[in-house]
């Protein structure tokens, strides 16, 4: 049986090439902002283009931020893609008339690169962490990227001891200087570049996911 995943229409436009690709390798699709089918599914996918805070606007008038926290309470997994990723920490430096936080579920910053040609738009290799579930088997490949603004560090804690979950695995890129390019904590994961315009190893990334649904 196929595994669920709902591509999260709450706005953010660019989603059709993202169906496509999921449903390309295997999943059971759905376009939508349901709350009872976000919640239910096997996997939500949250996609985002343009301004962080027109995003968040959006998330929030359906309700995205709570059906994400509960879904993450649960151990349900969730992938945020580009300002997907972005509006999972805490806020933006982006521009905007009405700023509005983002969703907190990292600590952190989305902050403008430093680099002598913004935005960063194109195909880019990364430095994928060992262990790696969404990289396995493209761990040397390069991907899509259109952005000006990114995450430039990690500010979450490890803890130890043996109630500790596993370490968050955070991938990196560079333009200009280091973003992250990725995150891999828990059933929380997110990409800063665009796997469904990622060609073959963009479709191998969805599939390493869905397959982990």
């Amino acid at each position: 049986m196929s595994a669920s995943v709902v591509v999260f229409d709450y706005g953010s436009g660019n989603v059709r090439s993202a169906v496509r690709a999921l449903e390309e390798v295997g999943a059971d699709v759905t376009l939508t902002a349901d709350p009872a089918a976000a919640l239910s599914c096997d996997g939500l996918f949250v996609p985002g283009v343009g301004n962080f805070h027109a995003c968040m606007q959006g998330l929030r008038r359906a309700d995205g931020p709570r059906l994400i926290d509960i879904r993450l309470a649960g151990g349900r997994p969730v992938l945020g893609v580009c300002v997907g990723m972005q509006v999972m920490f805490e806020g933006s430096d982006e521009p905007s008339a009405t700023p509005v936080a983002g969703i907190g579920e990292w600590p952190g910053s989305v902050r403008r690169l430093h680099a002598p040609v913004v935005p960063h738009m194109g195909w880019n290799t990364l430095a994928v962490p060992e262990g790696s579930t969404l990289f396995a088997g493209v761990e040397h490949e390069a991907f899509y990227f259109v952005h000006s603004y990114a995450v430039q560090s990690w500010e979450l804690p490890v803890a130890d001891g043996y109630l500790a979950g596993a370490a968050p695995l955070v991938t990196w890129c560079t333009h200009g200087g280091d973003f992250i390019a990725a995150v891999e904590n828990g059933p929380l994961a997110a990409t800063q570049f665009h796997p469904e315009k990622s060609g073959t190893a963009g479709l191998r990334l969805l599939e390493n996911w869905v397959r982990a649904l």
